[in-house]
């Protein structure tokens, strides 16, 4: 049996999900919080409890979710019974292993990407899948596996790719990596570790800066790559584009996602595709119909107005979410409400952070999240950091729909890796009443 302290966390749950899908009794702890990740858990009859120690038995397995400190009462437990105790990451190296396994990696866009891939390949030959949105599936009789691949800690360094995919590199997790020749030497491990081949932005200028051992296939929009998008067309409605590979066309493609973001993480998805032999008709059909991953871009509508839910927190996807807005809905306001994301993260980024949130109609930003570091750490890190910086920014608190309510025919768009549902929910239910 395995048991998995912090089952509630997005991987940990996904993760969960798919080692009961192979066939092993799972059980699981958390908080007594309410996760959304508790979905699929019930829905897959996993057990799961409120942290105490009598949860952890004489013969089971550990699972120990990277949030998890050595305090944990059922951790103390598991370790006094000398019970086998495996850290997430190392769980997914041990299913790396069995299956041709495609890692995806980037700073920006692996969640839409891995779900793309997921979405494309179930539909055509099956495919396993862990998604950082806290999806999960698996069939033992699948060849294949996908696995959103977090850089952080170098963590995805633990996997063992069969594609290395990386959608782009930027400087990211300021807390632990040095400066960008530090995260790049990452992305060159990981790529290296690949059995078949890398798979790779090539319009990024730090993934053409890398020193890779392996095959390697480049896609993007500039002449130079092996995989390319031409005939770009951008409307209301999605993204429509033609691909050459290696000057060959491969197919035509009409997709309803929006940016230019989101055409290269297609254009991840389709490289693959293409290395895999995957009829092109077949990868544009099931194109056409992908809706994208949990909390990117996640669209709700009253009325006139659009209630948008987004993960972004780096300055990079929050230029590209507004992009994408602009592109669906040009004749709407746009009003962001920002929750930064770790004081390490905002004071790196508040310049960057403060000039594109000053490009829409209104930005409303809440305190920080703090996730993994303590406020006391850094006194002088506050949102006023990025508010100063601004010409329209606010700060907001998470019980002030109100203030929102006042704008009409407008798109909201609420950016954060953190739980904001109570601001969204507030005002939707303030518009549903206007």
């Amino acid at each position: 049996m395995y048991h998995f302290i912090g089952i509630k966390g997005a991987g940990m749950s996904a993760l969960a999900v798919i080692m009961k899908q192979l066939g092993f009794k799972v059980t699981g702890s958390d908080l007594a919080k309410h996760f959304f990740t508790e979905r699929g858990l019930i829905e897959n009859n996993i057990e799961f409890f409120e942290y105490n120690e009598n949860n952890i038995k004489e013969g089971m397995t550990i699972i120990k979710g990277a949030s998890i400190e050595e305090t944990n009462e059922e951790l103390i437990k598991a370790r006094s019974l000398g019970l086998e105790i495996i850290n997430y990451e190392e769980m997914l190296s041990i299913l790396t292993r069995k299956f041709k396994t495609i890692c995806v990696a980037g700073c920006h866009g692996k969640t839409t990407t891995t779900t793309m891939i997921a979405h494309v390949f179930d539909r055509i030959k099956g495919i396993n899948y862990l998604i950082g949105d806290g999806t999960g599936w698996a069939n033992k009789d699948n060849e294949f596996f996908v696995l959103e691949s977090c850089e952080y800690r170098r963590h995805f360094l633990e996997y063992l790719p069969y594609y290395a995919v990386i959608v782009n590199i930027d400087l990211d997790h300021v807390d632990y990596y040095k400066d960008i020749d530090d995260i790049r030497s990452a992305y060159e491990e990981y790529a290296n570790a690949s059995t078949k081949m890398i798979i790779a932005n090539g319009d990024d200028e730090n993934v053409r800066k890398m020193n890779v051992k392996k095959e390697i296939a480049y896609f993007g929009i500039n002449e130079n790559n092996n995989v390319r998008a031409i005939n770009i067309e951008y409307t209301s409605q999605g993204t429509n584009f033609d691909v050459e590979v290696n000057n060959i066309p491969y197919g035509h493609f009409e997709l309803p996602i929006f940016g230019i973001h989101q055409v290269y993480d297609a254009l991840a998805t389709i490289s693959v595709c293409y290395y895999e032999n995957l009829p092109s008709h077949q990868v544009s059909k099931y194109f056409s119909s992908f809706v994208g991953a949990k909390r990117r871009f996640t669209e709700t509508f009253v009325g006139e107005n659009v209630i948008i839910d987004d993960y972004g927190h780096h300055p990079n996807e929050v230029k590209a979410t507004i992009n994408a807005i602009r592109q669906k809905y040009p004749d709407k306001l746009i009003i962001s409400i920002f929750q930064p994301h770790t004081f390490t993260r905002t004071k790196e980024f508040a310049s960057e952070l403060a000039e594109e949130l000053d490009k829409v109609d209104a930005s409303y930003i809440l305190n920080i999240h703090p996730a993994r570091e303590r406020q006391e750490d850094y006194p002088d890190v506050t949102r006023d950091i990025i508010i100063s910086k601004m010409h329209n920014g606010y700060p907001i608190e998470i019980t002030d729909a109100d203030i929102l309510n006042k704008y009409e025919n407008a798109v909201f768009i609420f950016m954060s890796p953190n739980d904001v549902s109570k601001l969204e929910q507030d005002l939707i239910k303030l518009k549903g009443e206007n």
